[in-house]
This record gives C-alpha cells, sequence and structure tokens, in this order.
C-alpha cells in the first residue's frame, strides 16, 4: 500500500510547471499575512498568496476587537495579568509582555491607515469582555471590527503598497530542499500547478475550526497552513488546545454565527431552558468569567436540562443600546425571527480559535530555517492553554510585523541569484474507487466534535484516533485535482495531529477538558507539548 504520509500531496515535475520568483511569500490574507506585507522592506519583490478572497478570513469575521492598554486607569501589568490568568500557567511571560506593550503603538497605526474604530465623545469607546479587568477592547462599527481593520488594510496594501496579491490561489504544499524552507507549490483554477521559489517564506494561514461540526470559522479555515508546516518538517506545539467560543447562535439550518463576548460584556446575562442564570454558580466572574469556564458552564448546563442550548438574554442593555451597540447581531437574528432587544438568543459553544499551532519564537521564526509564521497558525506562547479575549487581532498585528521585519532582514542578506531546484514528485497509480469527499468530511466535523470537543475522556478520543487512522489509508494516499480533495487531506492529517495530542496531555487545563482527568496538573504537565513529523502515531494505518 503506497504511504498515506507522502510528503507532498500532489505529482509535479520542474520541467512541466510554471516558475515565479519572489523575495519574500506570504501565504494567506488575513490581518497576520497583510500586517508582515506592511513590515516587508520596499525594496523586495513580495507575494501575498490566499486560497479565497482577502476579504474572506477570520480576521474580517472578528467581531469584537482589539485589547490594548489605553484607558488612563489601565496598566500594563493588569493586560499582562488577566492574560497569564486566561492562560491556565501555560503563557511564555515574556512574550505576553512582550506583546501588550507594543499594543497600544499597533491599535494607533490602525488609525493612522484610516481604520474607523467608535468613539464616545471624542474617544476610543473601550468595551469589556470575559477574563478582562478592565475596559481596554476597541472596536469598530458595533460588532463589525474585524471587518473594517480589514478594509483599511486592504486599501492601504493594494492602493498604498502596491502589493502583489494572487487570490483564489491554494498552497499545496511548501516546497523543501536540504531541511530549507524554499518557497510553496500552489495552484488556481486559471493557471494550475505553480512553483513560487522564495527566499523567505511568512505563512499566515489562520484556524482549522472546519474539522468541528459546530464552529463560527468561515469555510476557508481548514488546518491548511497546520498541515502543509507539518509536512515540511516543522514542529507544531499545543494541538489539543481548541478554543471554544462559548456563545454561538444556535438555529437549525442556519450557520454557527457568532455572538460576541461584548454582548456579555456589556450586561447581557445567560440563562438555561427554564429562564435561570446559572454562571454565577460556576465563577465568581459569572458572564465575565473566561471562555473555557463559559463553555465548560453551558455544556454542564445543556447536560443537565437535557435541552440542546442555553439563552443569552440582552434585556438588560436596554433596547437603544442593543441596536446601537450591536447592529450586526440584530441583523443575523431579524432572518431567523428573533427580536434581540426582547428575545432570549439560543446560544451554544463552538470551535472558535486554534491556540495550538506552528512553533515560533518572538521574531515568529519557525523550526523549519526560512519559514516565518504569525497569526492564528502559530504557537507563540502568548495564549497558553485559553486565549483571553480580543487578544487575536492583536497577536495578528505584533506577530505579523515582526515576522515581516526579520523575514526582510534574512532576505536581504540572500543573494539575488534564483534558480529552480530539481524537486520532483512522481504520480500514484490512480484509484478507480472514486470518494465521496463531503461524506468524509462530514463524518470527520461530527467525529471531532463528538470526541475532541468541550469534553475529552481517553475512551471516545482513542476510538476517533483508530477511525481516522482507517480514513488515513484510502484519503492520504491519493493525488487529488483540486481543493476539495487537498482540504480533506489537510484536516485528516491535522485531525489526527489534534487528537493525538488530547490523549497525551492526561489532565484538564484551559480548554482541554479532560473528564477522566479532572484536574490541573502542575506537577507533570505545565510544559507545552511538541509534535513533529515522523512521530510514533504516524506509523498508525499504514
Amino acid at each position: 500500500m503506497p504511504n498515506s504520509n507522502s510528503r507532498y500531496l500532489v505529482a509535479f515535475h520542474p520541467k512541466h510547471i510554471p516558475h515565479h520568483y519572489v523575495d519574500v511569500l506570504i501565504i494567506g490574507g488575513g490581518i497576520a499575512g497583510l500586517r508582515a506585507t506592511m513590515a516587508t522592506d520596499p525594496r523586495l519583490s513580495t507575494l501575498v498568496v490566499t486560497k479565497d478572497r482577502l476579504q474572506e478570513s477570520s480576521s474580517t469575521y472578528a467581531q469584537g476587537g482589539i485589547a490594548g492598554v489605553l484607558a488612563p486607569d489601565d496598566r500594563f501589568e493588569d493586560h499582562i495579568s488577566d492574560t497569564l490568568v486566561a492562560g491556565a500557567e501555560l503563557c511564555d511571560p515574556e512574550v505576553v509582555e512582550m506583546v501588550v506593550r507594543e499594543a497600544p503603538a499597533h491599535i494607533r497605526q490602525l488609525i493612522q491607515w484610516g481604520t474607523n474604530f467608535d468613539y464616545e465623545e471624542g474617544e476610543l469607546l473601550l468595551g469589556r469582555e470575559g477574563g478582562h479587568s478592565r475596559n481596554r477592547i476597541v472596536h469598530a462599527l458595533g460588532d463589525a471590527t474585524g471587518m473594517e481593520i480589514m478594509r483599511a488594510m486592504i486599501q492601504r496594501a493594494r492602493n498604498e503598497l502596491g502589493a502583489q496579491i494572487w487570490q483564489d490561489t491554494f498552497t499545496i504544499d511548501l516546497l523543501t530542499h536540504e531541511d530549507e524552507c524554499c518557497g510553496a507549490l500552489v495552484w488556481n483554477k486559471h493557471h494550475g500547478k505553480t512553483f513560487v521559489w522564495a527566499k523567505q517564506t511568512i505563512l499566515c494561514t489562520g484556524g482549522a475550526g472546519q474539522v468541528y461540526r459546530e464552529s463560527t470559522n468561515p469555510l476557508v479555515a481548514t488546518g491548511d497552513g497546520h498541515a502543509i508546516a507539518y509536512r515540511a518538517g516543522a514542529e507544531l506545539w499545543d494541538m489539543e488546545f481548541m478554543q471554544f467560543h462559548p456563545t454561538v447562535l444556535y438555529i437549525a439550518g442556519s450557520g454557527r454565527t457568532l455572538i460576541t463576548e461584548a454582548v456579555r460584556g456589556e450586561g447581557a446575562l445567560l440563562v438555561d431552558s427554564d429562564g435561570k442564570r446559572f454562571m454565577p454558580e460556576y465563577d465568581e466572574r459569572a458572564e465575565l468569567a473566561p471562555r473555557d469556564i463559559v463553555s465548560q458552564a453551558i455544556v454542564d448546563r445543556m447536560r443537565s436540562t437535557q435541552h440542546p442550548c442555553v439563552y443569552l438574554d440582552l434585556t438588560p442593555l436596554g433596547t437603544d443600546r442593543v441596536r446601537e451597540r450591536f447592529p450586526g447581531i440584530a441583523n443575523s437574528c431579524t432572518e431567523f425571527g428573533i427580536d434581540i432587544t426582547r428575545d432570549r438568543v439560543p446560544v451554544r459553544p463552538g470551535a472558535h480559535y486554534m491556540i495550538g499551532g506552528v512553533r515560533v519564537d518572538s521574531q515568529g521564526q519557525t523550526s523549519l530555517p526560512r519559514l516565518w509564521a504569525a497569526g492564528e497558525v502559530t504557537s507563540s506562547g502568548l495564549h497558553g492553554a485559553n486565549r483571553l479575549a480580543s487578544n487575536s487581532l492583536l497577536e495578528g498585528l505584533v506577530y505579523g510585523a515582526h515576522a515581516g521585519e526579520a523575514a526582510s532582514a534574512a532576505a536581504l542578506e540572500q543573494p539575488d541569484t534564483f534558480q529552480a531546484i530539481p524537486l520532483e514528485n512522481p504520480p500514484l497509480e490512480p484509484h478507480g474507487e472514486p470518494l465521496d469527499l463531503q461524506d468524509i468530511r462530514n463524518s470527520l466535523k461530527s467525529l471531532m466534535w463528538r470526541a475532541a470537543g468541550v469534553r475529552r475522556t481517553g475512551g471516545p478520543l482513542r476510538e476517533a484516533s483508530q477511525i481516522i487512522d482507517q480514513w488515513k489509508r484510502y484519503v492520504l494516499n491519493r493525488q487529488f485535482s483540486d481543493p476539495d480533495g487537498w482540504e480533506l487531506q489537510n484536516m485528516v492529517t491535522i485531525a489526527r495531529v489534534m487528537i493525538e495530542a488530547a490523549l497525551l496531555r492526561e489532565e484538564s487545563r484551559g480548554v482541554h477538558m479532560r473528564s477522566d482527568f479532572p484536574h490541573q496538573d502542575d506537577t507533570h504537565w505545565q510544559q507545552r507539548c511538541p509534535i513533529s513529523r515522523g512521530s510514533a502515531f504516524e506509523s498508525a494505518g499504514q
């Protein structure tokens, strides 16, 4: 049987594929990718590749905002402390301090670039979200912060920087030679496959929420960056830590729309199917507890009431305030006959943010030479075992800037002599039996939700690992010709890595809740867990 862990997903030969040469290749067009683009040296040629439109990223859909110490009564020490507490003693304190202290300058820079944040009486309007001890969240258009930030950044990238951008272009794999990253193999429907050779490559592909049945993530979030880095030999960390957002609109037949944490920050209450407020029973911070605590409380309440969801009650905010502050959420709910000024909103947790990812240092350098990374695809040490609300866009800005600057400096030191490297991947014999890719995808998403959701336990995790190993036998040993197949292969790969990581961590910490190991074990598990290609579990299923 062919190896189900082939280094490259598709067949290629350097004489049969076009070649493109750039100094810096940036894979991903969300906030981290665009910020990296803006930080590259103008003397260099830079290419941004994104698999969909620039507007189609998790950054665009971010509702809440960006956290930063901007109020007179706030302190860096408070933001640092809030981040460390939420991270369940697994954050890197030096990274946390670096990011928090750089936050205000990055927010002011966004304003200079034309981002229209919300103001009140001439001052930035600062909101509060779960886990924060102060009002420090800047937001835009009420609940459309990501959309406004991306509008301003895309406009600057195109008009002022003249950035070269390839949209609707899928990155199949990173190209490596002699244990270094040399660029990427990409594909689009107009030109087919193309070798993009680069002196330095920056990975900014976002998250992996689509491996779960319930998710706030856009359809593009299939873990592609995690998977291509893993196949290339880069080290991944903390892949057991998927953060579940507590409040996702739960309506049969609808998409899983995020209900921003800022709703609770403004005073909305969580009630169960009997109309009883329950969060004070679980944490003294009640609705403003960190996301892991709120998600686990909701799951517990759903189980005890035998009801598929809980409800958000926004009536304490007042009709005018609700409509002014959350117009996007109001419109989304109206489509399903819910008036958020008077009706309770049905919600339940959904996969939201991938805390684990490609290991990076403070400059965004990965374990693979000439490969850098920034944003949700990484594990930087900022979030620990549970991300503090509104620290994600902030991480994308800070690490995007660092990676862009560092990759540029490295590229400037390399000579301008480009040549194609004789990489070749032979074709496999075609399979006669076609696969129903959507059926496998749906089965994988349901399996991950059951086995590796808000609560996990050893038995279902081991069963899930065996099932995915069976799928690997016939999904990963094929060479597909379009993104549907490549996405599925990436999802199967990353789901298996996540299951393995969840099995390894025999404790409960942050977003990783093991019912069979219900307590935090600092003696054995106050450490971050690496997984890389060649781990023992890879031999399974071959």
